[in-house]
């Protein structure tokens, strides 16, 4: 059988209507790489194998001609977190693994990455788009943090998720689980902006117009410069979160709650 992907990856040129009048006519466009999590039917949920086409997909682009990389997702979600189907199989040692692999890419890759967030992001999903340079958001989506609520942490996702959320913010909506807007997202520090969805794409743009004013060597320079504290604390404590999270899904409280949650 063969299988479905479940990344999609294309380079995509970049319509700049404010490059300069006088540049060279043949000149060659700037272009990014767009990265899809194309498995609307699971909300995209960070299957292994969906973990292991966006490793796939992230190093392609770091070493294609692109000036950045935006991260989109195809379906009603952005993402939908853990798929428990797989971790009560499996249990969650290698996907946990896989998923700290995805995020570390991210905040090392030497581009600049943009997420696209166009529907709500679960759980797992966050550290997705915690890790990207530049999140823009459409406002009428929802997050949450639904680990503690099934037995379990954010764990993995926290070494990408705290440096960016204020620590009362992260607190309330860890601790709780409960659904929190785009607004609030913005607010506490976790997405860049939010904007209508009919206005999200153009404000993509103007953030890639943006990117592709900056020389690839400063924008790798500067991106290095802004995630190193991130990745010097993301490395000391990996191992210690990826255990946790496999033990706590493994955890007899942890599966019953994900029995019933797939009950549903």
């Amino acid at each position: 059988m063969t299988a479905i992907s479940q990344v999609a990856y294309d380079v995509v040129a970049l319509d700049r209507p404010d490059a300069a009048p006088d540049a060279p006519s043949d000149a060659q466009p700037v272009a990014y790489a767009r990265i899809t999590l194309d498995a609307p039917r699971r909300r995209n949920a960070l299957s292994l194998a969906l973990l292991d086409e966006l490793r796939a997909a992230l190093d392609r682009a770091a070493h294609d001609d692109v000036r950045a990389v935006v991260l989109a997702a195809s379906g009603s979600a952005f993402c939908s977190g853990a798929d428990l189907t797989e971790a009560l199989a499996d249990g969650m040692s290698v996907s946990a693994r896989r998923l700290a692999e995805v995020l570390r890419d991210l905040l090392a890759l030497p581009k600049p990455v943009v997420a696209r967030v166009h529907g709500p992001v679960r759980a797992g999903g966050i550290g997705l788009v915690a890790a990207c340079d530049v999140a823009v958001s459409a406002d009428q989506i929802t997050y949450a943090f639904t680990e503690a609520r099934l037995a379990l942490a954010p764990a993995v996702i926290s070494l990408a998720v705290l440096p960016r959320m204020t620590p009362r913010a992260a607190s309330r909506t860890f601790l709780t689980g409960a659904p929190f807007t785009a607004a609030e997202a913005a607010e506490w520090g976790l997405v860049t902006r939010a904007v209508p969805l009919d206005g999200l794409d153009t404000e993509v743009d103007a953030v890639l117009r943006g990117l592709a004013a900056g020389d690839p060597q400063g924008l790798a320079a500067t991106k290095a410069l802004l995630n190193a504290d991130t990745l010097a604390r993301f490395d000391a404590q990996v191992d210690d979160v990826v255990t946790s999270s496999a033990d706590l899904f493994a955890s007899p409280q942890a599966r019953a709650a994900m029995e019933k949650l797939l009950a549903r």
